[in-house]
């Protein structure tokens, strides 16, 4: 049946308002790389908009050049792999054990997490804690507390429960232990939703500055993000060229034309792109494992 005047009407403008939405979204990343490829004195004159004005590789140049931001790239990759690895492993674990109807006193351990999804017991507490614990300025403090996410672990939990039970009871018939059930039937059979809590957890992982800021004083253990806060809340650039190395001395006169805002903006593209590259090749899970874990029971 061929649509209506008003039918077509109704989707133009349905694909107007989207394609609107696509600019207003698209557009601030898109203005930052421009900026990040152009030249710093340049852009304080303003008017930098959908194309570099005079075009530049420094602000990247100094950015690969700093020991100290590669760094923390390298930080943030370890801290995203090792963080995800070990949160969705520990949620899964969790989380099968929570969905099991004979576990005793199963209604009070989720009362008790649900409560800590709500109430906290403040920044001065939590900091007292982990310096008790010996967290404090170490890799760790960014994975470690935050092990066990209640909200994955529902999810996680809500699946679980969705798996046919005679599956796990051939397992045990074979000789299966709650471990082999576990890594052998349940997780094989959970890949749509491990897929997308793990990208979740490692958006979380890649993005925080907020953590190693707060409990880290080590500049050698501060992730990308937080030294990319450092940047963009103070003009640090004539403090970075100071503390160069004698061998990058001779490069300060080509460095000129980067400012703060320009080497913020390319950072902010360091930092950016690769959890970025990431969505593509874990797009198609996330509905399939956000409903089936969220919906199912």
């Amino acid at each position: 049946m061929k649509p209506s005047t008003g039918d077509r009407m109704l989707t133009g403008v349905v694909y107007a308002l989207l394609a609107v939405m696509a600019f207003v979204a698209f557009y601030p990343f898109w203005n930052a790389a421009v900026i990040s490829f152009n030249n710093g004195t340049d852009t304080m004159r303003g008017g930098i908009t959908f194309w570099p004005r005079a075009f530049t590789f420094e602000n990247y140049r100094v950015v690969f050049e700093d020991s100290r931001l590669i760094n923390g790239f390298v930080i943030s990759i370890l801290r995203t792999l090792l963080g995800t690895l070990l949160s969705v492993g520990a949620t899964a674990i969790f989380a099968y054990g929570m969905s099991k109807s004979e576990l005793i006193g199963r209604k009070g351990y989720m009362i008790f997490c649900i409560v800590t999804m709500y109430f906290s017991g403040g920044l001065i507490p939590t900091f007292l804690l982990i310096r008790s614990l010996d967290l404090f300025n170490t890799f760790w403090v960014m994975v470690i507390p935050g092990l066990i996410s209640v909200w994955n672990m529902i999810i996680f939990r809500t699946f679980f429960k969705s798996i046919p039970a005679g599956l796990e009871e051939s397992a045990r018939i074979d000789g299966c232990s709650n471990w082999g059930v576990l890594f052998r039937i349940v997780l094989p059979l959970s890949g749509p939703v491990i897929a997308t809590l793990s990208l979740f957890t490692a958006v979380y992982h890649w993005n925080d500055w907020f953590t190693p800021s707060i409990y880290i004083s080590n500049a050698d253990l501060l992730p990308i993000q937080t030294k990319l806060q450092q940047i963009l809340n103070s003009n640090i650039m004539s403090e970075q060229m100071a503390q160069m190395d004698s061998a990058a001395q001779g490069r300060m006169s080509r460095m000129k034309a980067v400012t703060s805002k320009s080497l913020s903006m390319a950072t902010m593209m360091v930092a950016t792109i690769p959890i970025l590259c990431v969505y593509p090749f874990l797009q198609k899970y996330f509905v399939k494992g956000v409903l089936v874990g969220s919906l199912k029971e």
